[in-house]
């Protein structure tokens, strides 16, 4: 039986129709077509699919869709603005050279988000921290702490 939600959805109320099996992920790219948000390991654990859900990161994948109800959630498209202007984090892991193969970044960037949100100058420590539920296959760590510590002022 399916069940409609509704929720925020990078600043547009969103009402979607869906099975009550499915996680978030499967919502925003299989429903809603909104395909920044990665599937990685499909377990939580590479953070490829880190959306934000009232301003905190959750792995997308193992996050009930049922659960978003009422609530406001953040992908990697909702970061630009209505000129789609990047934002100052997406800018900054352009400029240090942070993307590589990309497949990390939107969940990257949206942990960037959330931290500096919380820290605006966080220190390395603090933003190792901060990324910490997120691979990078090609191991590009060095550049996405530089992009990090630059949109936050402090590069």
């Amino acid at each position: 039986m399916k069940k409609t939600i509704s929720f925020v959805l990078n600043g547009e109320l969103t009402e979607v129709e869906i099975e009550p099996h499915l996680t978030l992920l499967q919502v925003l790219r299989d429903k809603l077509e909104l395909t920044g948000t990665k599937e990685g390991c499909g377990m939580g654990e590479c953070g490829a699919c880190t959306v934000l859900i009232d301003g905190k990161t959750v792995n997308s994948c193992i996050y009930p869709a049922l659960e978003t109800e009422g609530k406001n959630v953040t992908t990697i498209e909702g970061l630009t603005d209505t000129q789609g202007n990047l934002h100052s984090i997406q800018k900054a892991f352009i400029e240090y050279g942070a993307i590589q193969c990309g497949f990390c970044t939107p969940g990257m960037v949206l942990s960037a988000k959330a931290l500096l949100d919380e820290n605006k100058k966080p220190t390395e420590e603090e933003i190792r921290h901060g990324i910490a539920g997120n691979l990078c296959r090609c191991t590009g760590y060095l550049q996405i702490i530089q992009a990090i510590k630059a949109a936050s002022g402090k590069a």
